[in-house]
């Protein structure tokens, strides 16, 4: 069996291709390639109503980078998940490298909403987002599709599409079309970390 390694993972998503785990006590990683991908138009983001309202009480903290592991334990702590020992590894160490990132919602000492994913060149890959409160996961969704707009990025991957993703805008397309997609995304240049998180009204205002 080839061991997976940082470099070969981000080979991997070079070419549409993405690791899962049958559940949190596997041994096993599989690659897949969906026939159908699910991707979020950057300038399709839908806010609704109650989303709005959630946003603007801005009772909550917006974090970079703050916690990547205690994000993707949270991401992990479901009664099935995809994320087992060696993904939780992989994607640690792909953070310390630089090319794996967690934008965190806090509200005092406690995270309540956060997603992880991969950034190489101007396409990010979400790999997973949790909830710990009400809204906390779309919060911080509409907070990642402002980042990646004004980092440049071009694809933002969401690997499958799900009834809550759709119903925030995302979409899906064929594999042949995201492959089309993916290799001037991922061949281009995109920054995460530089854009500075905007104040609640400055999204909403920009929404």
């Amino acid at each position: 069996m080839i061991k997976i390694t940082p470099e070969l993972l981000l080979q991997a998503y070079a070419n549409g291709v993405f690791p899962m785990a049958d559940s949190a006590s596997s041994d096993e990683i599989y690659w897949v390639d969906p026939t159908q991908r699910g991707v979020f138009p950057l300038d399709n983001f839908h806010m609704s109503r109650s989303l709005r309202r959630a946003i603007k009480r801005a009772d909550f903290d917006v974090r970079i980078n703050s916690d990547f592991a205690q994000t993707v334990q949270h991401c992990a702590n479901r009664p099935e998940t995809w994320i087992n020992a060696k993904i939780f590894a992989l994607y640690t160490e792909l953070h310390r490298l630089g090319f794996s990132h967690s934008l965190e919602i806090w509200r005092e000492t406690t995270m309540i909403g956060g997603v992880y994913g991969v950034a190489l060149g101007a396409g990010f890959f979400g790999e997973s987002m949790f909830s710990n409160a009400t809204d906390g996961s779309k919060i911080a969704l509409a907070y990642l599709v402002h980042r990646l707009n004004a980092g440049g990025y071009q694809v933002f991957d969401t690997q499958f599409l799900t009834d809550h993703l759709a119903s925030l805008g995302a979409i899906e397309i064929p594999r042949e079309a995201y492959h089309d997609m993916l290799f001037p995304a991922v061949t281009a240049t995109a920054d995460f970390t530089s854009p500075e998180t905007p104040t609640a009204a400055q999204l909403l205002a920009q929404s």
